[in-house]
């Protein structure tokens, strides 16, 4: 049986799969390509960023670190990883909330610096729905022209 949580995980990034990224890029891909995402390899460390409110972290060893300006060393909670057709996900719990994040194919800008970005991200803690940017070593982010 698949535990609740990782339904809604799955769910989460299949929809987001549909979703479209700045300039109306079209993030479904390949209809024909039924394989997980491969984007990001599962050692790859991703590191996340967003606003309004202010949050950032990464994605390490199963393990997932999210920093507030309260709280700038992170709290580090155990996650999930999800390979869906067009993107990641990581599921977990923080404190009495449950959390996913996804992690999609797409330019993506913070709104507050001259960095693109590679990836956008949705963060669902709880009831709240957070957006925000990602990126790793091998897919770092840029200076914007």
């Amino acid at each position: 049986m698949i535990p609740r949580l990782s339904l809604f995980a799955m769910s989460f990034v299949i929809g987001l799969a549909g979703c479209h990224g700045e300039h109306g890029a079209d993030l479904s891909g390949n209809a024909n390509d039924h394989l997980p995402f491969h984007g990001v390899q599962e050692d790859e460390v991703v590191r996340i960023t967003g606003a309004e409110p202010f949050w950032s972290g990464e994605v390490k060893g199963g393990q997932l670190t999210y920093a507030t300006p309260e709280k700038q060393a992170g709290t580090v909670i155990p996650v999930r990883r999800f390979a869906g057709r067009g993107g990641i996900s990581f599921s977990g719990q923080l404190g009495s909330r449950a959390m996913t994040l996804a992690v999609t194919p797409g330019n993506c800008s913070d709104g507050m610096s001259d960095r693109r970005y590679p990836f956008v991200v949705t963060l669902r803690l709880g009831d709240d729905l957070r957006q925000g940017c990602g990126w790793t070593a091998r897919q770092p982010w840029t200076k914007a022209e």
